[in-house]
């Protein structure tokens, strides 16, 4: 599988530049610059795979969602730049949805298919699951709720306040995590013996260097990509919405993806449910206010108000994944559930 991510990298980053100078199909060169992003993902996947055997599940985790929603960031910057604040807004709740039920889909699915029960840190779980409650159902339903007693210059003050809350929240929870408490509620015994047991791929200083080469890579690329969405939805009939929603979000989580399921099937679920959940908490309480923040240096900046159907998709999301995860434990039949909500979704968002 390595080989052929590395044969589209070869081929995909020369091609998306030439395609770009050479005023290519715009519908071909949406394929190529999708298909070269997720390949480049794999190889970030990879280093951050490396680094997390060298520093545990929590930073190894930390590490693969920061890199993997790096992707999500640098897309969404070229977006707000362009003016599609609907796909940036729909793209984050694409995020959250992607990694609660997609990702952490496929990780139980495939990794109960293997392992008749797979278990986790529940500890972790249940402060994961306090943080998502507040990131996601109380930082985002608020500025909805509230938003419909104001005007627009209220409403983006709100979202201004809540975006700086939502960042020190989060900068603090890192600080509980690998400071304070680092240590305090030990992770699953099988899975620390197997990470001391298991070599890195690539020693540590590759693997920061094929990050960021990777990451460079993958900004050059983005940067062409948001420019194909309108002509790609005209196209196919594809909303703004839908492909925020749906397309942005895997490609861009496309790291996170690969690596959470890779984690699963090898039974080292601490961090393949840190990548998962980690990866949400990230994009609601980090990524999608400092896009609020960002935005400020546009023309036209963007609240952090979503609509209904985000709202309750990503509520509903939460809630699944909390009830699912807080037991600590898991097995491919609640994989399934959370891929079946997810299908709903996706179904409701494309007929939207």
């Amino acid at each position: 599988m390595g080989k052929i991510f590395g044969i589209l990298v070869l081929l995909g980053v020369p091609l998306s530049v030439v395609g770009s100078l050479l005023h290519w199909p715009t519908m071909l060169m949406f394929v190529i610059y999708c298909i070269t992003i997720i390949a480049l993902s794999s190889y970030m996947g990879r280093a951050t795979e490396s680094l997390a055997i060298v520093a545990g599940p929590r930073i190894g985790g930390l590490l693969n969602a920061t890199f993997g929603n790096a992707v999500e960031l640098i897309i969404s910057i070229f977006a707000l730049q362009a003016g599609l604040i609907e796909v940036v807004l729909a793209s984050l709740t694409g995020s959250v949805l992607g990694n609660l039920l997609l990702v952490a889909g496929l990780s139980f699915f495939l990794g109960g298919i293997k392992f008749k029960r797979q278990v986790f840190n529940e500890h972790d779980a249940r402060h994961n699951s306090g943080l998502l409650m507040f990131a996601v159902i109380v930082a985002f339903v608020i500025p909805e709720i509230f938003s419909m007693g104001m005007n627009e210059s209220d409403t983006l003050t709100l979202s201004i306040g809540i975006s700086i809350v939502l960042i020190a929240l989060y900068l603090a929870a890192l600080f509980f995590k690998l400071v304070t408490h680092r240590g305090v509620y030990a992770g699953n015994k099988e899975n620390s013996e197997t990470a001391h047991e298991e070599e890195p791929e690539w020693s540590k200083g590759k693997a920061i260097l094929i990050l960021l080469l990777a990451t460079a890579a993958v900004a050059y690329v983005s940067e062409s990509l948001v420019h194909t969405f309108e002509t790609v939805g005209e196209t196919l009939g594809w909303s703004e919405l839908f492909i925020g929603v749906i397309i942005v979000a895997i490609v861009g989580n496309a790291a996170e993806h690969a690596s959470a399921i890779i984690m699963a099937v090898k039974n080292k679920m601490d961090v393949a449910v840190e990548i998962a959940v980690g990866s949400t908490l990230q994009i609601a309480m980090f990524v999608a206010p400092v896009l609020v923040l960002l935005s400020l240096l546009f023309p036209e900046p963007m609240p952090l108000v979503f609509t209904v159907p985000e709202l309750i998709s990503m509520a509903s999301a939460v809630l699944l994944a909390i009830i699912i995860s807080n037991d600590g434990e898991t097995n491919w039949f609640e994989g399934l559930t959370l891929l079946a909500a997810y299908a709903i979704m996706g179904i409701g968002f494309y007929l939207l």
